[in-house]
């Protein structure tokens, strides 16, 4: 089809597309996959760097495939998907800028599931998911990679299929279940429960109860309440709102249309987006270091820490000159 009749992909790439990438396709005589294009919308979802490259060889139209019936939400999300499966790796920072957008669009995904489809651990996603999602509603049960739904907290669950045997004890375990938020298998073990005289919920369940993620753990609703009552108070005192999150300042950054549109400015993020570690990443490495490397990866830890440093105090300098 024509490429004029199509618009640029909502692309994860917090840098947009990497030209070198272009030329080298541009030069290739081998025939390129069609890209993939939202029907209804003409969007393409995934294959810019192909576009681009038949752009650079001076032709006007294109093999696409067509993809019907999804929202913007799943748009991207089929869109990270694809890059995280082929073609040029999406970098970390996409990967997390993309988890933090995912675990607000589609925030009925587990921590386990959103992992799988940005190609992050379940423990990042979940780091993720704690600073972007504060103070949205969440909803009570979360999909699995396995497609099985599992409540977030699972004695609220347990007290709400209660309430429905109370009122009806015959009513068939899988609307309690369907009701309440909780499996087949909770359902029939408040039914033995309440018929016993039984305590609904389990005692190492009390207090919250565990949140489910994709395989059914993660962490407990308490220390979640915790951590984010300490969030709060330090934003309280903080002085002046100042975004943490390396991956979301690089999106911010990647918006600027002196970097964005500038070959020196794409370089420049390009270069932030290959060298950002924040603190669940690095929790995650730890074991991977062998005890007889630990003083020699910590000595370079310490001296790219210093040479930040050392970067920060230049710019803080030069923001200085101009005020």
């Amino acid at each position: 089809m024509s490429i004029s009749d199509l618009l640029p992909a909502d692309s994860p790439r917090l840098a947009g597309e990497d030209f070198e990438r272009v030329r080298v396709l541009a030069e290739s005589e081998a025939e390129l996959p069609p890209i993939l294009v939202h029907r209804p919308t003409m969007r393409v979802i995934d294959g810019m760097h192909r576009l681009r490259a038949a752009l650079l060889r001076g032709v006007d139209r294109i093999d696409v495939m067509f993809v019907q019936n999804l929202d913007g939400r799943d748009l991207f999300l089929l869109a990270v998907k694809a890059n995280v499966t082929h073609g040029l790796p999406l970098t970390l920072a996409d990967r997390r800028a993309a988890a933090a957008r995912i675990v607000v669009s589609h925030p009925q995904w587990s921590d386990r599931a959103i992992a799988m489809a940005t190609g992050l651990a379940a423990k990042t996603v979940r780091a993720i998911r704690d600073r972007t999602t504060e103070g949205l509603p969440q909803p009570r049960s979360r999909t699995g990679q396995d497609g099985k739904v599992r409540p977030l907290n699972s004695a609220e669950g347990r007290r709400s299929a209660g309430e429905i045997l109370r009122v009806n004890p015959d009513t068939p375990l899988r609307q309690v279940a369907l009701r309440a938020g909780i499996s087949l298998g909770t359902a029939s073990d408040v039914r033995k429960r309440l018929r016993a005289g039984e305590d609904l919920v389990p005692p190492q369940q009390k207090g919250g109860g565990p949140a489910a993620d994709a395989r059914g753990s993660a962490p407990g609703v308490l220390e979640r309440d915790r951590a984010s009552a300490q969030r709060r108070r330090g934003a309280k005192q903080a002085e002046q709102v100042v975004v943490q999150d390396p991956a979301v300042i690089v999106h911010l950054l990647m918006r600027d249309p002196a970097l964005r549109f500038t070959e020196s400015g794409r370089s420049l993020l390009r270069w932030l987006n290959g060298r950002r570690i924040d603190s669940a990443e690095w929790q995650d490495l730890l074991e991977d270091v062998p005890p007889h490397c630990t003083r020699t990866v910590a000595n370079y830890a310490r001296q790219v820490a210093e040479s930040w440093a050392q970067f920060a105090e230049h710019l803080d300098q030069r923001e200085q000159a101009m005020t």
